[in-house]
């Protein structure tokens, strides 16, 4: 059975709902894309290997592999998308549309697309002439709790020499990221007519102190930490949600807030935890029992690659690009834990991610493919 064109294959990925959701009334099983993943990739003669995520129920992870042993080339990347908002799209997220030169799909460039590149790639190469084996790796929920490539992280048998994960760099050499966290403070008052202040023990007042203490630790992560690599060097401390309270005439037994902070190398998820908790325990030994402090999901550490590991010169020979530091995460610091040199590029630009009418720019796709058998066949031949 022939395999599908390359639009056709970029066709069907869209199609296939892969949404990856901490609600779960948005949240679907990636099952449809694995599926389809493991029939293409077994038709040009891979070995497949699915496997359900842990505690993850309808979440699948999949490995194929052409050759044997250690050593070669990992193509990795995730199937899940983000959800999307139909009223801000102009296009059927699920349906492949083009127009002015551009490709317009959920998933397009974050990151289904990628596994068709790299498809293509395989059937314009002779495979079997590899010397080294190749491996393509496809992950569940990287754009929620990363728990795809967590559990690759802690179950794979195999150690590949080099890993590239294809998400949209504009096939720019990625080389280090910051890390993310997602911590709530939630505190616990007593509520009380209003009347009287001392009815209760008022939330609000407890993570007004809170506040006060985080904005000191946002002054100390800036003044003794930096990675200059980075246009805003420091760890950060963002304060993203805050609700109390339900009624002016009641004292307020409730508050929570959520806060973002974003590790960089050389500083951990644990360090910054750590730190947290330090900030807070003056309000915690003032008012024993009331604050709890907790991830929102697990935490991401950063990334970095060597500028100087043979991977990202042979990136940077092949695109003709110099190796980058980004913002945003991905799946790098679990890949690595692998053991191989790990960088991040792959086609369409992350300023249309997670954005409505996510599109692929058509210019970018010839460029692209030559790019990616050409990575191949260094490594693996």
């Amino acid at each position: 059975m022939p395999l599908p064109k390359f639009t056709e294959l970029y066709q069907q990925l869209i199609l296939a709902p892969s949404i990856s959701s901490t609600e779960s009334s948005l949240d679907v099983s990636n099952k449809a894309v694995i599926d389809l993943l493991a029939t293409w990739f077994a038709e040009l003669g891979f070995h497949i290997h699915i496997s359900e995520v842990p505690n993850c129920v309808g979440k699948y992870n999949l490995v194929a592999t052409y050759g044997c042993g250690d050593g070669g080339l990992l193509l990795a990347g995730h199937t899940d998308t983000v959800p999307f908002d139909d009223g801000l799209w102009s296009k059927d997220p699920f349906q492949l549309t083009e127009q002015d030169n551009k490709w317009f799909g959920l998933g397009s460039i974050d990151m289904k697309g990628f596994f068709a590149f790299v498809i293509e790639a395989c059937k314009n190469i002779e495979l079997d002439q590899l010397s080294q084996p190749l491996r393509i790796l496809a992950t569940a929920d990287e754009e929620t709790t990363m728990a795809g490539a967590r559990a690759i992280a802690e179950s794979a048998t195999f150690k590949p020499k080099f890993a590239v994960i294809g998400e949209p760099t504009g096939m720019v050499p990625v080389f280090m990221h910051k890390g993310h966290m997602s911590e709530a403070i939630r505190i616990t008052g007593r509520s009380g007519h209003s009347s009287d202040p001392t009815n209760g023990i008022n939330a609000i007042e407890i993570m007004h102190q809170v506040t006060g203490q985080l904005l000191k630790l946002q002054h100390k992560l800036k003044q003794q930490y930096a990675c200059d690599h980075f246009a805003i060097p420091q760890p950060t401390l963002n304060f993203g949600h805050v609700h109390g309270g339900d009624s002016p005439n009641r004292i307020c037994g409730s508050c929570e807030l959520h806060i973002d902070m974003r590790p960089i190398p050389g500083v951990t998820p644990e360090d910054l935890f750590l730190l947290l908790n330090q900030a807070l325990l003056p309000v915690q030994q003032q008012w024993p029992g009331a604050v709890d402090i907790y991830h929102l999901h697990e935490p991401i550490p950063a990334y970095s690659c060597d500028t100087s590991s043979e991977l990202i010169k042979l990136a940077e020979q092949l695109t003709g690009e110099t190796a980058i530091p980004v913002n945003y995460c991905t799946e790098a610091p679990f890949i690595q834990q692998l053991g191989c040199d790990t960088i991040v590029m792959g086609p369409g630009s992350i300023a249309q991610a997670h954005q409505p009418d996510e599109y692929l720019d058509m210019a970018s796709i010839k460029p692209t493919q030559q790019t990616i058998e050409k990575l191949i066949t260094e490594v693996c031949r």
